[in-house]
């Protein structure tokens, strides 16, 4: 239990950082954009590749992976039931808020908390792949086709191949399945630019905390405290049920895939919401008010179970 509180706390005091030099300015406009964007595409991949090249696949391809994608399904599912047939929400809001429902922030929360907490990153990996992979193509598909009228298939089946944290975790496995080795010259430059992701997402995740005020917008208080509470509270009840009774994991992982489901929702969210210009406020929302949650329910979970 105290190592939980340890690592909470170290992601805690780095977030704060953040927060504060942005309250600050020291950085100038739009820093914040420019941090995540640089560990987004940079050290992210750098470490899904360093991490996934030398762990146990074992991890990634084991029960954890039907664990996160049913508890995803289960969650957005039961957001859309409620959303559309009984407050009769636009499927474009029905989708905002049932993807809030049950998206991972796995990059900017994941990682660092399976690296403080587990000691392995590698313990966020099926969660991320399922989300990159499944997830968000049918997220960006729906939002497509209302925004557009038509569905721009090439766009939506060649997503995966332009996300970096794809390609990086592709490449780690394979090299990983080959027993290909990896030179020294090109493994310590990778091992260093994926040191500086998990404290470049935490500082950015600061900085963007600075003045949001959620719940501003009036008619989406009910969708919004809906979808925080499927997340943060029981999506990792339902993680913890499949896990124990339905997949038989090992207490470590089961552990693991407990908390994990606890994350709050993915900043990916506002992105989705923001390019395709729908219900950006209510995505807004459903993100600001679940990491804030999470942190609590988080803890609440570890001391249950540690």
């Amino acid at each position: 239990m105290l190592g939980v509180l340890d690592g909470f706390a170290i992601i805690g005091v780095v977030v704060g950082i953040g927060y504060t030099v942005e309250r600050s300015g020291v950085l100038g406009k739009g820093a914040g954009w420019q941090l995540n964007r640089f560990a987004f595409f940079v050290a992210l991949p750098a470490l899904m590749f360093t991490t996934l090249a030398g762990t146990d696949l074992h991890v990634i391809f084991s029960g954890r992976l039907p664990v996160a994608a049913i508890s995803f399904a289960a969650m957005a599912g039961l957001y859309a039931l409620v959303a559309g047939l009984i407050l009769r929400r636009g499927v474009a809001r029905v989708t905002v808020g049932a993807v809030g429902a049950g998206l991972l922030n796995a990059n900017n929360m994941g990682l660092p908390v399976a690296t403080y907490i587990f000691g392995d990153p590698a313990q966020v990996a099926p969660i991320l792949l399922f989300q990159l992979i499944f997830a968000t193509p049918l997220c960006l598909a729906v939002l497509d086709v209302v925004s557009r009228g038509q569905v721009r298939l090439r766009t939506i089946a060649t997503q995966p191949l332009r996300n970096p944290l794809i390609l990086g975790s592709a490449a780690g496995i394979i090299v990983n399945l080959l027993g290909l080795p990896v030179p020294d010259v090109v493994h310590e430059p990778l091992r260093l630019l994926g040191g500086a992701g998990i404290p470049l997402i935490l500082v950015a995740f600061g900085m963007s905390l600075r003045g949001s005020r959620p719940l501003a917008v009036p008619g989406q208080r009910t969708e919004t405290l809906l979808a925080v509470g499927l997340k943060v509270a029981m999506m990792p009840v339902a993680a913890y049920l499949l896990g124990r009774f339905a997949f038989h994991l090992a207490p470590h992982d089961l552990f693991a895939a407990t908390v994990l489901g606890g994350l709050p929702t993915a900043q990916n969210l506002f992105n989705f919401a923001s390019r395709y210009d729908q219900q950006i406020s209510l995505a807004r929302d459903i993100v600001l008010l679940s990491t804030l949650a999470s942190v609590p329910a988080l803890l609440v979970i570890s001391a249950l179970m540690a």
